[in-house]
């Protein structure tokens, strides 16, 4: 499997079904699958690490809602509600996501898979220059 979450996307396309939640955990960056209404699907161990929130906590939780408010916004919610109107969607973009502790500045990847109507989130820190 891929290191990078940009070198994921083509992976995450062609194997959907196939990912297993041991592989998932093995990622070095956060990946989170949502169903169309924004409700926690699959959450990994880098992104319970990166947010400090544990899977259980969030599994089965809206997202923009519940989990990261943060987000409820134009530039992430948005991208994510008309993607999945469209019933197509893959962008990046960079996020800063404002926890009360660890705050961090992040690439986004949304991807959208129409057969499945799941949309993954990869959670990629921009490690800071000093």
């Amino acid at each position: 499997m891929p290191s990078d979450a940009a070198a994921l996307t083509p992976f995450i396309t062609q194997n959907i079904d196939s990912i297993g939640e041991k592989e998932l955990d093995s990622l070095p960056y956060g990946v989170i699958q949502l169903d169309t209404l924004g409700t926690v699907v699959r959450y990994n161990a880098y992104e319970e690490g990166l947010s400090g929130l544990t899977r259980d906590k969030v599994v089965g939780k809206n997202f923009f809602k519940q989990i990261a408010p943060c987000t409820d916004m134009q530039e992430f919610y948005g991208r994510f509600r008309d993607g999945v109107v469209a019933g197509e969607l893959h962008c990046t973009f960079r996020y800063h996501f404002s926890f009360k502790q660890n705050p961090r500045d992040v690439t986004i990847t949304l991807l959208y898979n129409s057969r499945e109507k799941l949309t993954w989130i990869l959670v990629q820190p921009i490690e800071s220059q000093t």
